[in-house]
């Protein structure tokens, strides 16, 4: 299969104009495949060859003005045609392919009652596995599809839809999207209907979780129409399609996906177990990301892949601001969550050798495949970062003003990074364009450290700049109170780098934290009192989101093996049992767990790590035991749960269905415990089965599959290594089941048992990503590499097999930040 490159695009782009597509879609003819034709019309500014992509089981036929043309001439993906100048009219009729890798038309059989659901996903060039198209963001048109569905069955696409007498589904033509952007959801699906502001909405899921979605149904709902009406507050285009559809489907590779007027999520967010309010957070804020994007990326559209942050680092800034705005009294300051979770995650990416810059160059992004890779923690948290220090910069309302300016300018059209900053310029009297070079243009995180002279009552605080970035920030003052808290002396207001520094009057503070409401992106330091008062005082500082700030800077101190992990560890058991704001404790336990102890501590540190880890965990439990607080309590249980050495204490738990205390075990905790006694080797197969039959659903199979993957046995690992690479096209895993089963097999416990599987890895991944394409390359690169193997040699292996094998885009990517992850732990192992 050829992909699109931005040369071919433009190209493309200058010959048509496409006006009209008219899709008809059979889901009818079985479960392996569905009928799909296509009806283009477009008009050729001048005679010249060109090819629309498809990629079907069969080509039946393709009839361009009349005039038959040769299937066979179907070259990978692309169907050659030889225009002349004038209006044209295409139609091609193809038997496709369903999936179950998430991409194209995914088709899923739900165990749990034996319904099936389709939908599709048709980012970058998946469009292609559904209907034909000239597949690119910048050529828009009006769609008219028609899904004929067995009975029984709802169809929902991005405009409302009605059942035709034949039995057929027709939609409503939709305004001008580009291809990507077309959706179909199709089966029995439970459905709430509703409507605000004079549209219909709705919310949708699978059968079988109906009892789930209609218990947080009045939470999803007011989510939902608190946020549009908070961005019609903010901007003067009104939301411009035909409905509002959120649809939460099974096995889906994202988040979400910002399908105009028909939104799709991952249903894990229809919760069938209790969660924290931290993740009730997540998944509002992934609601107001989409909807964000109705206005960044579908009305307003890309024009090619090399400015996919105007799509995602508006969208994440929005999402997090806006919930922020619309939902006050419902969740916490968005922004600390950002601050642990996400921006983590922004820092991570910046500090790899693939980092690029949030608006790359656009000879950095040649064609698709290359585009796919920039979808990482750089385009949506490092991007939505810049954009809150812009905003900081700019002041709100210019902000705002210039963002309107865009939308009036480019709706239903496509636009650029210059178009965006010509249009923010308009509203402003800054060098809006300077300000983007240095900030969109570059790579890599500065870094700030305060740094204090002076004696008795009079002090100068100055920054030390590595970077060229400028910064407006505030410093937070602390001093430390008789009773140990860490009292806030004042905020002061700092442009760095600096022109003088600031004169300070009284004593010294005893910690000074830069960047301190978070409105920067940078690396952080401390002075060395500063240091020392953060590791003795982090719980007794008031302000929640200064001491995300302080978290951030101390785990990035130890990947960069300047703060020891045992100090880390050490940090977090002195401060989490105090510490009020849930996302803190789980950014830090996560980290701790999933970093420190399995990774940067030396093997034979890891059982003291897991041990201090339980202490933390047990201190949050006798905190908890008065029932007010039951998603600390959830938190806890599950630190105790994933640190546990010994298995009496969760196997008595599993035993008995509930945790001493509380809460009872719902299916997710019964998974994990179980998940962890079989790495401890304390269950077997008729556990495992008993458990299925208890919970035969879709995250019942995964659990299983995870569970049976996690046993310390060589004919087990055999099996799940069999499951993940060595299968065909008949036997091929689904992208979840695969996940869980590449979860389960690598464990720090069982490091000798898979060793020989360390080598085996690259050789089966290539296979595999070559075989079932881009998705499923990132989930092997992501969860099934071995990434507990920390030792030279599993570096230098991988790196050989890096450099001497050709493999595709998004299987490289992913090994390149794994084995620099890789040398990052070890470094922090000999540091």
């Amino acid at each position: 299969m050829s992909v699109l490159t931005r040369d071919e695009a433009q190209t493309r782009a200058q010959l048509l104009d496409v006006h009209h597509y008219t899709v008809d879609l059979d889901l009818t003819t079985g479960d392996e495949t569905f009928g799909s034709t296509t009806l283009i019309r477009f008009t050729a500014r001048t005679a010249a060859d060109t090819f629309v992509e498809v990629k079907p089981d069969t080509l039946h036929s393709a009839v361009l003005d009349g005039t038959p043309l040769d299937p066979a001439e179907l070259d990978g993906n692309r169907l050659p045609l030889s225009l002349t100048e004038g209006e044209h009219e295409l139609r091609l009729t193809a038997t496709m392919r369903y999936s179950h890798t998430g991409e194209g038309m995914h088709r899923f059989l739900d165990p749990t009652d034996g319904e099936s659901y389709v939908y599709t996903q048709l980012f970058m060039e998946d469009v292609q596995r559904v209907f034909a198209a000239f597949d690119q963001p910048d050529l828009k048109a009006v769609f008219e599809l028609t899904v004929t569905a067995p009975d029984g069955w709802t169809v929902l696409t991005n405009t409302v839809t009605e059942r035709q007498d034949d039995g057929r589904w027709k939609a409503a033509p939709t305004q001008p999207l580009s291809t990507y952007l077309v959706c179909v959801a199709a089966g029995p699906w439970h459905s709430i209907r509703t409507e605000h502001a004079g549209l219909p909405f709705g919310i949708h899921c699978r059968r079988s979780l109906a009892p789930h979605l209609d218990a947080d149904a009045d939470e999803i709902i007011d989510v939902t129409r608190a946020c549009f009406d908070r961005f019609h507050e903010k901007f003067d285009e009104p939301y411009p399609f035909d409905s509002y559809d959120q649809a939460f489907v099974p096995e889906f590779n994202a988040g979400a996906m910002e399908n105009p007027g028909l939104v799709t999520f991952r249903d894990e967010f229809v919760f069938r177990s209790a969660v924290t309010a931290t993740e009730r957070m997540t998944r509002a804020m992934v609601i107001a990301h989409e909807m964000a994007h109705m206005w960044f990326g579908d009305l307003v559209t890309l024009r090619w892949w090399d400015d996919i942050w105007l799509n995602e680092s508006f969208a994440e800034y929005m999402g997090y601001q806006t919930l922020n705005e619309a939902c006050p009294g419902l969740f916490s300051d968005t922004w600390i969550d950002f601050g642990v979770a996400r921006k983590a995650w922004g820092y991570d990416a910046d500090q790899r050798p693939s980092t690029h810059p949030v608006a790359p160059d656009p000879d950095a992004v040649p064609d698709t495949a290359s585009a796919l890779l920039n979808f990482d923690g750089i385009s949506y948290a490092k991007g939505a970062s810049a954009l809150r220090q812009l905003v900081t910069w700019l002041g709100e309302d210019d902000f705002l003003a210039g963002i309107n300016i865009h939308f009036k300018r480019h709706k239903f059209g496509n636009a650029t990074l210059a178009d965006f900053v010509d249009n923010l310029a308009a509203a402003t009297d800054r060098d809006v364009h300077a300000w983007a070079e240095r900030w969109l243009r570059t790579t890599g995180a500065d870094t700030l450290t305060p740094r204090l002279t002076g004696e008795g009552n009079r002090w100068d605080l100055a920054v030390d700049h590595r970077g060229d970035r400028p910064h407006r920030i505030e410093a937070g003052l602390y001093d430390r109170r008789p009773d140990g808290e860490l009292a806030l002396r004042e905020r002061i207001a700092l442009d760095v780098p600096q022109a003088e520094p600031v004169r300070l009057s009284g004593p010294r503070p005893d910690l000074v934290v830069l960047n301190d409401g978070d409105l920067t992106y940078a690396k952080l330091r401390f002075d060395a009192v500063s240091e020392e008062s953060a590791l003795r005082g982090l719980s007794r500082i008031p302000d929640p989101l200064a001491r995300a700030v302080v978290w951030n800077a101390l785990r990035d101190m130890v990947r960069d093996g300047e703060l020891e992990p045992a100090a880390y560890l050490e940090t977090a058991r002195a401060h989490l049992p105090e510490e009020s704001e849930l996302g803190i404790v789980q950014g830090v336990l996560a980290f701790a767990r999933q970093y420190v102890a399995d990774r940067y501590v030396p093997e034979e540190d890891r059982p003291a790590a897991l041990a201090g880890l339980r202490e933390i965990a047990r201190a949050l439990l006798r905190r908890t035991e008065d029932g007010e607080d039951p998603g600390l309590r959830l938190t806890a249980v599950r630190a105790l749960v994933d640190s546990a050495t010994t298995p009496d204490q969760i196997a008595s738990w599993l035993d008995e269905g509930t945790v001493h205390g509380g809460p009872e075990l719902d299916p997710e905790l019964r998974w994990r415990i179980l998940a962890r006694l079989a790495v401890l080797g304390a269950t077997d197969e008729a556990a495992i089965a008993a458990e299925l039959e208890r919970d035969p659903s879709a995250t019942g199979q995964e659990g299983a599959a995870r569970c049976r993957a996690s046993l310390p046995d060589p004919a087990a690992k055999a099996a799940a290594w069999a499951a993940m690479f060595d299968t065909d096209d008949l036997t091929d895993l689904s992208n979840y089941l695969f996940t869980a089963t590449a979860l389960g097999f690598w464990q720090p416990e069982q490091a000798e048992l898979v060793r020989e599987y360390v080598d085996r890895f690259y050789d089966a991944a290539v296979a595999l990503a070559d075989r079932r394409g881009p998705a499923m390359a990132e989930a092997a690169g992501r969860h099934a590499f071995p990434a507990y193997a920390v030792d030279a040699d599993a570096l230098a292996l991988g790196e050989r097999r890096l450099a001497d094998g050709t493999m595709i885009p998004a299987l490289h990517r992913k090994l390149v930040d794994q084995l620099d992850d890789l040398a990052r732990a070890l470094r922090v192992r000999r540091a």
